[in-house]
């Protein structure tokens, strides 16, 4: 099957719309009635015109072994309300060089975050390269990233209230996620054949989404580290009191490496706390305390190569003496490191919806916060550093804190006060479904995974009806990063039979 050119592709869209007399995107048939989307009769002019052409593709263009085609499409910010607005949504198409006309299957890709764009390809590697064997790959900026309407601190400073910028933000979740994906499909793929997706971590909870809402548009779904918790209101409570627990295991496995680095942060949350204020300014406007300093856990503690990576930062925490007697100073070379570690303040929306993705007709109410009082001091950095223990880095949390630290993030605080309230979130899974899956799914389970812990996945994972599951603990949580060609073709070989069930 050839690939349609962008004007067939529009027009192939129109008919269907025209056959079902709605728009395509109906064609989903998503299973909560809030998620249907209006018929024409009833949208505004606006909205009408928005979807009368909806998707615009670019022309192809090269990167080392790969070609690439850049796709926007006009969907709707409330999927569910007549007259919504619109947003852009971008999607990247790439192929192995020459196979732009090829007939090939296509395989959705969705980012790990919330807040994170896709990769952005610069050569053919890791699994692109793999999956481009056999697949047309579809990297998707899911809303709000990248350059799918991004929101940032800027961006959202458009919206002056701290309330309307709560009811902007609640369509930023898995839900629309998996909305916009079905747009995509039924536009781009040919005749709207379903399509494979590979999930990556938050990626995959958007793919268990997918699993629960809207089946009829997946051919098979590969998970790696992406099973989401299951079965409550709000599941955030379980996720961080598992998730701290786990934490402890990296901090202790990394100190039983670097033994020296416990004097070494000893000494950096002394200066600190003894600092005008207890911390010190960051290059961008924000401030280094000993709690946040904590945060260099999650990205140090948890994927491939970041014992290393951290160990490395901090060898150049401090300034040279040039001058006898000169005060003892945190080097500008190690603050800006640090705001380049955390990213915050360039994907804001990692912050502000981290604990709604657990939220479901319950609010969070800044859990990860609230469960760290239940280890007592364990976590206090000033305390540990006082008593001589070693000071425990935290790992994937947000913490009210950031709000006020992180220079970019002060203007979002009352909106992320209002977010962490809010309770009526709507459902992210049906699980009546999942126990009733058709769908082939293969999921990469890591034993030692310090994101998405290993105890909760194995719990999803057996409502799932028919899945295969990999466990393994040769790859922390990045292993599609570290060793993506031999973790994708590990679990194609699930799906296609090649690793019998025993």
């Amino acid at each position: 099957m050839a690939v349609v050119t962008s004007c067939f592709r529009c027009a192939t869209a129109a008919a269907l719309a025209l056959q079902h007399h709605q728009p395509a995107f109906l064609a989903v048939r998503l299973r909560l009635p809030r998620h249907r989307i209006p018929t024409k009769r009833t949208m505004s002019s606006s909205a009408a015109a928005a979807l009368a052409s909806p998707h615009q593709a670019g022309a192809w263009y090269v990167v080392p072994d790969l070609s690439l085609r850049d796709h926007r499409f006009a969907v709707p910010l409330d999927h569910s309300s007549a007259g919504s607005p619109s947003i852009t949504v971008f999607a990247r198409e790439v192929v192995a060089a020459g196979k732009e006309e090829a007939a090939l299957p296509y395989l959705m890709y969705l980012q790990g975050g919330p807040g994170f764009e896709s990769p952005r390809p610069m050569e053919a590697s890791g699994w692109v390269k793999k999956a481009c064997e056999e697949y047309r790959v579809v990297l998707l900026d899911q809303r709000g990233t990248g350059l799918s309407t991004p929101l940032t601190t800027s961006s959202l400073s458009q919206i002056t209230s701290a309330a309307e910028q709560v009811d902007y933000l609640k369509h930023f979740r898995a839900d629309n996620i998996v909305k916009d994906a079905e747009f995509i499909r039924l536009h781009l793929v040919p005749d709207a054949k379903p399509w494979t997706i590979l999930g990556q971590s938050y990626g995959g909870f958007c793919a268990v989404t997918y699993l629960s809402f809207a089946p009829e548009g997946l051919k098979s779904v590969l998970l790696t580290g992406g099973l989401p918790p299951l079965g409550k209101p709000c599941t955030a409570d379980t996720v961080y009191r598992s998730c701290f627990k786990q934490v402890q295991l990296q901090n202790g496995k990394y100190y039983k490496r670097y033994p020296q680095d416990i004097q070494v942060i000893h000494e950096v949350v002394r200066y600190l706390s003894e600092s005008e204020g207890g911390g010190v300014h960051l290059p961008s406007g924000g401030r280094l305390t000993p709690k946040m300093l904590q945060c260099l856990g999650l990205s140090g503690l948890g994927s491939g190569g970041g014992f290393e990576r951290l160990h490395y930062l901090l060898e150049r925490v401090w300034d040279p003496i040039l001058v006898p007697g000169a005060k003892k100073n945190i080097s500008y070379y190690f603050l800006k490191e640090f705001e380049m570690w955390l990213g915050f303040d360039q994907n804001p929306l990692y912050a502000l919806l981290h604990e709604s993705i657990y939220c479901e007709g319950a609010s969070s109410n800044w859990s990860a916060d609230k469960i760290s009082s239940e280890f007592g001091s364990l976590f206090d950095p000033v305390k540990a550093t006082e008593e001589g223990r070693p000071v425990y880095l935290t790992g994937e949390m947000v913490f009210p804190c950031f709000f006020e630290e992180i220079h970019a993030l002060r203007p979002l605080k009352e909106a992320a006060h209002l977010l962490a309230e809010k309770e009526d979130w709507p459902p992210l899974y049906d699980i009546s479904a999942l126990n009733n899956n058709k769908v082939p799914v293969a999921a990469a389970v890591y034993y030692e995974d310090m994101y998405v812990n290993f105890n909760i996945a194995k719990e999803t994972a057996s409502q799932i009806a028919g899945i295969r599951l990999w466990v393994t603990n040769e790859y922390m949580h990045s292993g599609l990063r570290d060793s993506g060609s031999h973790v994708f073709e590990h679990l194609m070989g699930l799906l296609k039979g090649k690793k019998p069930l025993f």
